[in-house]
């Protein structure tokens, strides 16, 4: 039974570990999908032979050149379905939260998520429900990824401090999945053939979902089950609550700015390093798919690292607000995306292909400045929002990485277009404005995020 005092999982509920294993297998059929998503798009599915037997693929292929203005290669074609993909991945996280909020609950909402998305994995293995596997996806994650993110604050009483760790611990094993999907999934794709990645990736989904129904007696009481027996007591939200619910909605497009760099590692990136970066390692070259192990290792240390510095900091001195954390992430991600240019620069002066030496640089600024960003984000939005309303403001958070990922649809189409120089400057802009934003919006209604004077602590950073 759920016990929010219990420290049995490495001094947390032991409900947190259930969650955070579901959410590692949940990862790693996602990325392992994505990592090979764009690659079997340019290198086979979108190829004569392939794409005539896409059910429903041509009204669909005319619909985005018509929002693009104009005939899509295969490169800007599956950037814009790369966009369009994974942009609604982080929509439907609303209507996944409002579903469980209001009608199914956590548990059942999850399950439904969870099998869905295992049948999107597999029916990838198809030319002919490319489509309907996308669907699948979109639809599962929608019901899965909020509602498990917002169980995670459930596990622990408001004023308890170990809910910064939690989330801290559940990002590391976000992470872990993430590393093992390309090693896994990327491999088997790119090496023995796509429907093996495609297919480890719903085996990974199946594993997720029975880790998670195992562990249901240690989670917390189900949301549906809660709002019957408190309806009668359901308060409305204060003036404060209203306040900061309008702050969270305001930093929505400031977080999208900042994070199109960041997913555009899953699109752009691979085509071009696929193309034009030296990828031999020990005298072998590498899949392409490996940068993403490689983004995932140096995550995981620096956001080990970030929750170290961010303790030892304020042992003696006091620790910035989450708002503040996420200005100066962003601004430290700029030096990543100018490495990237300057090794453009270089390789075009020369006539030669990047160093991987620019883009280990790349992955290592990238994700010191991104874990004092995502993460702390997610902590902020959690820990505002009001308790009868967690999931949903959880799956509003979502929509930032909607309106980046559909962007990054659309900016990557640009790299047949312009130097690459210039367009890795053009994602160190964005950054770095989005940064500029957070520190000024800080100065102007940070107050409004700050906790409240009943709320002892709350998630700092993660």
């Amino acid at each position: 039974m759920h016990n929010p005092e219990d420290r049995s999982f490495i001094g947390h509920p032991r409900g947190l570990g259930y969650i955070a294993f579901t959410e590692a297998w949940e990862r790693f059929s996602y990325y392992g999908m994505q990592s090979l998503l764009v690659l079997y798009m340019v290198n086979k599915l979108l190829h004569p032979g392939h794409i005539e037997d896409i059910a429903g693929f041509g009204p669909f292929r005319h619909l985005l050149e018509i929002v693009y203005r104009g005939p899509l290669s295969v490169q800007a074609l599956a950037s814009a379905i790369f966009g369009l993909y994974t942009g609604l991945v982080y929509l439907t996280p609303i209507f996944g939260g409002l579903i469980a909020d209001r009608l199914l609950g956590r548990t059942r909402t999850i399950t439904i998520g969870a099998l869905l998305m295992a049948a999107g994995h597999f029916l990838m293995a198809f030319d002919l429900t490319f489509l309907l596997a996308l669907t699948c996806l979109l639809i599962g994650v929608g019901c899965f990824k909020g509602n498990l993110a917002s169980q995670v604050g459930a596990l622990y009483a408001t004023n308890d401090n170990r809910r910064a760790d939690a989330f801290q611990i559940y990002y590391l094993f976000i992470n872990g999945g993430v590393i093992a999907a390309p090693l896994i999934a990327g491999t088997l794709g790119e090496v023995y053939g796509w429907h093996y990645g495609f297919g480890a990736a719903g085996v990974g989904m199946l594993i997720g979902l029975a880790i998670y129904l195992s562990g249901r007696k240690w989670l917390p009481p189900d949301s549906a089950i809660m709002r019957k027996s408190e309806r009668a007591a359901k308060t409305p939200l204060t003036h404060r609550e209203k306040m900061a619910i309008i702050a969270l909605l305001a930093l929505l497009p400031v977080l999208t700015i900042g994070a199109i760099g960041n997913q555009q590692i899953f699109n752009a990136y691979l085509i071009w390093a696929q193309d034009h970066a030296n990828l031999v390692f020990f005298g072998r070259k590498m899949p392409t798919t490996w940068l993403i192990t490689l983004d995932s290792i140096v995550s995981v240390s620096f956001l080990a690292g970030a929750v170290v510095f961010w303790r030892l900091w304020s042992k003696k001195y006091p620790e910035p607000a989450e708002i503040t954390k996420m200005g100066i992430g962003s601004l430290v991600a700029v030096t990543g995306f100018i490495s990237l240019a300057m090794g453009a620069a270089i390789a075009a002066t020369s006539g030669g292909k990047v160093s991987i030496g620019w883009l280990i640089t790349f992955h290592v600024l990238n994700s010191i400045g991104f874990a004092n960003v995502f993460p702390v984000s997610l902590a902020l939005y959690a820990r505002v929002a009001p308790p009868a309303l967690s999931a949903t403001i959880i799956g509003i958070f979502y929509l930032n990485l909607f309106g980046a990922n559909n962007l990054v649809g659309w900016i990557g189409g640009l790299l047949e277009k312009m130097p690459a120089t210039r367009f890795w400057l053009l994602h160190a802009a964005l950054c770095g404005s989005a940064g500029i934003i957070f520190l000024v919006a800080g100065r102007l209604f940070g107050h409004l995020l700050a906790p409240s004077d009943n709320e002892s602590s709350a998630p700092s950073e993660l």
